[in-house]
């Protein structure tokens, strides 16, 4: 009978004491560039939309694309923002690799070259400089070369590895390379300065892969509670980038981030993030086939991969079923 009224007493006693918060998930996520659209994963981690859905986030910059799939590949990063182009070379060295979703699904990239070349052919016998060689950024040049009718081999184009955006604009402004691809915000600043836009993607639409997320199979097969969990997390930090009256808070972290004190680029950068990211991030199948259709003549093994089982959209479009996506722009007041 006392063990009964102990039992009893307990369970009164309950609702004064506070409920014992649940362990957070450990979850390390790699990305492999620095540009505006990478901010979503930053104020994720920032205004705590992780640790909202019971993750505790370590973000890790590797600096290079192969660098980053690689990591995955020894289990050190289970999930990656970022990396889509590399999943087809790695698909054919047998890492399980899965395309969850795509924030953006175009080329971002500009091709910028020196002030004193004006035209695409006058990129012939030059030298441009890329982040690595088989890279998101490397194939963005070659894309760009492509479409600008230039030919690499034909022309005595150099592609040189450089390092990441800042060091490229460095590089290029030094004039030790003749072009690159770098995004909007650096495309803009060397405008400004004379440099030669040759290739605009807010004025040619090439399918391609930009941020994409990509996990290991094993880790979609034992944490998918948690992967819901990050798209949450993510869905609602680009929510706030949405939200009209944050603009400046955004604005602010892209120049801390891109190590920039100019606001004018870095506005440029937020509306360039509004134009390219995509509201409802499904895997991108048709920037998946241009990487395969570029890449292929390197590892013709990679043309004979399925690009079909490459991704996995069961998580977003659980939650653009379940009208979570929906509630959370309909209360960010977009434009």
């Amino acid at each position: 009978m006392n063990i009964l009224w102990g039992l009893i007493f307990s369970l009164l006693l309950l609702p004064f004491f506070p409920s014992v918060p649940r362990a957070a998930t450990n979850l390390n996520i790699g990305y492999s560039t620095i540009n505006p659209r990478i901010t979503p994963l930053w104020i994720a981690q920032e205004k705590g939309y992780f640790h909202k859905y019971g993750l505790d986030t370590t973000l890790v910059f590797v600096r290079s694309t192969p660098l980053l799939i690689a990591s995955m590949k020894s289990g050190s990063i289970p999930v990656a923002y970022g990396a889509g182009s590399g999943i087809l070379n790695a698909s054919v060295g047998g890492a399980d690799l899965k395309i969850l979703a795509t924030f953006t699904g175009k080329m971002t990239n500009n091709l910028v070259a020196r002030p004193a070349i004006k035209t695409a052919k006058e990129l012939r016998g030059k030298i441009v400089g890329v982040q690595s060689i088989g890279g998101t950024n490397w194939m963005a040049a070659l894309l760009w070369l492509e479409q600008l009718g230039l030919d690499l081999r034909q022309d005595h184009i150099t592609i040189q590895p450089i390092g990441d955006q800042i060091v490229r604009s460095q590089a290029l402004e030094a004039g030790k390379i003749d072009a690159a691809a770098i995004d909007t915000v650096f495309a803009k600043k060397l405008e400004q300065r004379g440099f030669t836009v040759l290739g605009d993607p807010q004025r040619t639409f090439i399918p391609f892969v930009g941020v994409d997320i990509v996990a290991t199979r094993a880790y979609i097969a034992e944490q998918s509670g948690t992967l819901e969990n990050l798209f949450k997390a993510l869905l609602e930090s680009f929510a706030f980038v949405l939200t009209p009256r944050n603009q400046s808070t955004v604005v602010e972290l892209i120049m801390k981030r891109l190590r920039i004190t100019d606001p004018a680029p870095a506005e440029e950068g937020y509306q360039d993030l509004l134009r390219t990211m995509a509201r409802k991030p499904y895997p991108g199948v048709e920037g998946l086939r241009n990487v395969q259709r570029l890449t292929k003549a390197q590892n013709p093994r990679i043309a004979d991969i399925r690009i079909e089982d490459l991704v996995d959209s069961r998580f977003i479009r659980k939650l653009d079923e379940s009208g979570f996506i929906d509630r959370l722009y309909a209360t960010s007041g977009e434009r």
